[in-house]
Parts: C-alpha cells; sequence; structure tokens
C-alpha cells in the first residue's frame, strides 16, 4: 500500500512558504517614506545650484549653521519649508532670528540641531532623541550611538582646504532612519570652481 504522507508534507510546507514570502512582499510594501530631509550646513554665503537640484523634492530642509547670507535660507525656503540655526560664523542683526539650537518633531521622530556636537549639553537618549544634527567640522558623517544617529552633513560651501563638499538626505519611514550624503562637487575640480576656501 502506499503512502502520500511524503507529498502531502512536501506540499504543505510549499504552501507555508509562498505565504511567507507573500507576507514579506506586503511588508515591505507597507514602509512608507514621511519626511524626506534635506541637510545641509556650513554654506558660508554660498548655494550652489547643484544642493538646490539636489534637495528638489524634499519635504523640509534643515540647514544646521554657517549660513553666511540671509538669502541663502531665503532661497532654501523656496525648496521647501526651513528650519535654520546659526553658527560661529553668523553674526550681527540678521543672524539675531536664527536660534542656537532647535528640537523639532519630524514625523514620528525627535531631531536635535545644533551647530558644534562637541557643545551638546544634553543627554540625547535620555530626552527621547532619534537624530543628532551638527556641521561645523565641514567633513561629513554618521554614526549611530545608543540608538541615535548622529548626522553631520559636512560643507556645501566653499571648499575648505581638501574636504569634501556635501550634504545630506535623511528619510525618517515607518521602519527606520536613512541617511545618505551626497557629493555635490568632485575633489578634483573642486578648487577651480570655489576660487578661495571657506572660513570654519
Amino acid at each position: 500500500m502506499k503512502t502520500h504522507g511524503g507529498r502531502g508534507l512536501r506540499q504543505c510546507r510549499k504552501r507555508f512558504l509562498q505565504e511567507l514570502c507573500a507576507n514579506d512582499a506586503v511588508a515591505s510594501s507597507s514602509t512608507v517614506v514621511q519626511v524626506k530631509i534635506g541637510v545641509i550646513s556650513d554654506t558660508h554665503g554660498l548655494l550652489r545650484p547643484e544642493a538646490e537640484q539636489l534637495m528638489a523634492g524634499v519635504t523640509q530642509i534643515i540647514h544646521a549653521g554657517d549660513i553666511g547670507r540671509p538669502d541663502v535660507i531665503s532661497r532654501l525656503s523656496r525648496i521647501a519649508p526651513v528650519i535654520a540655526i546659526r553658527g560661529n560664523v553668523d553674526t550681527g542683526a540678521s543672524a539675531e532670528a536664527f536660534p542656537t539650537t532647535v528640537m523639532a518633531r519630524l514625523g514620528e521622530r525627535s531631531v536635535f540641531v545644533l551647530h558644534d556636537v562637541h557643545e551638546l549639553d544634553l543627554d540625547p537618549v535620555a530626552s527621547g532623541i532619534d537624530v543628532v544634527i551638527s556641521g561645523h567640522s565641514h567633513q561629513p558623517k554618521t554614526e549611530t550611538v545608543r540608538g541615535v544617529l548622529y548626522l553631520n552633513p559636512g560643507s556645501a560651501g566653499p571648499r575648505r582646504f581638501d574636504l569634501p563638499i556635501t550634504l545630506a538626505i535623511l528619510e525618517l519611514s515607518t521602519t527606520g532612519i536613512r541617511p545618505v550624503i551626497h557629493d555635490l562637487v568632485p575633489r578634483s575640480t573642486g578648487s577651480s570652481r570655489n576660487g578661495k576656501r571657506g572660513r570654519k
């Protein structure tokens, strides 16, 4: 007498795997980007066309200080709403309109913005902060410490020494946080385009 138990088991296993894959597909498709943020810093009065083009389509812009000239913010605001703080080179009456730090709720995430991360005087974990954004160093960097993302988009303004010219796009979704650093100008052509070095 023949038994079909083995074949039935294989068929059940096949159906189970198919359902599992289908559920995974539904889960992945349910990931929704709540906020797409253009993160820029240390423009020092120079807003490059490459930066404006790259940030087209973002829902929010964050400028982490050393703005340089007020028209940088007015031009950014044509792309999306802007959260901006002042840095160490932002002085005078126009700079007083910008705070030195900002705590913002974007999507379902808490974002803290300051110019120099070494001046951070609170515990992000205890404060419920998901992302700390800073500038000042002109060196792009992403690092996760104790579940908090530390993001420095680098400098998008005049080149300083041989440091790259960059900004970041930060996506806050229902399932996570995704930062991407973008080069605006190749290193080999940056010096001839800028003409002079930026000031930290």
